[in-house]
């Protein structure tokens, strides 16, 4: 059975993208925050299992792991969730800095050096969920831009170095999409939300399933998408 780990499963792309998985059948692995949230998950999603490690600590996550059961294969690893705080930079804090490195960047990096030998054995996939920040900085985007930049440089060194592992390793940039991320960053920006106005997550999921299910001769390595109409 196709083995998934799944990061940002409680809410929008990452929920859309569980859902879609589930449906298929596949074996999820689920990553919680907390053992609270590890039960509502698996209350949530029928069969599937949860690892318990908090993002915000990712030098914790390898002492979590090693109290845990870990799948035996990964055919993927698929890095949705993420945190986002705006703010000119010369009101960003030291620690605001931090909180979005910590979850958008380092343990992302952290996670795949763990899961690594899952994924070999598999020949997997890895998946960043990045964002157009990623691409490009605007004002008051600075800190969550430079986790975003970050993240790409983590996908395209890691796919230059697991390529003769047989993993293959995509970056996908969503625009706005209608999720509560996106609610609180209108709340930041102090701008009215309209969800209708934003790509909805259930498209987002259909770019990573795409990417996941193309055949094994190819791979996609960055992608853009963005709301349409």
């Amino acid at each position: 059975m196709t083995a998934h780990l799944i990061t940002g499963a409680g809410s929008g792309i990452g929920t859309a993208v569980v859902e879609r998985l589930a449906e298929r059948g596949d074996d999820l692995w689920l990553l919680a925050r907390d053992a609270g949230r590890a039960k509502e998950l698996e209350s949530r999603f029928p069969g599937s299992r949860t690892l318990v490690g908090d993002l915000a600590t990712p030098e914790k996550l390898s002492w979590a792991f090693g109290h845990q059961e870990l799948p035996d294969r990964l055919d993927s690893l698929l890095h949705i969730a993420g945190v986002v705080d705006l703010g000119d930079v010369g009101d960003l804090t030291p620690k605001i800095w931090q909180r979005q490195l910590a979850a958008n960047l380092v343990s992302p990096a952290e996670l795949t050096r763990l899961l690594l030998p899952q994924l070999r054995l598999a020949r997997g996939h890895v998946v960043f969920v990045n964002s157009g920040a990623g691409l490009r900085a605007n004002p008051q985007w600075s800190a969550y831009a430079a986790s975003k930049h970050g993240l790409k440089a983590l996908a395209d060194a890691l796919r230059a170095e697991e390529q003769a592992n047989g993993v293959r390793v995509t970056s996908v940039y969503p625009g706005r999409t209608a999720t509560p991320m996106q609610a609180k960053v209108h709340q930041q920006e102090g701008k009215e939300y309209d969800a209708s106005r934003w790509m909805a997550p259930e498209s987002v999921a259909t770019t990573i399933l795409t990417a996941l299910d193309l055949p094994r001769d190819a791979e996609i390595t960055d992608l853009s998408v963005r709301p349409g109409g």
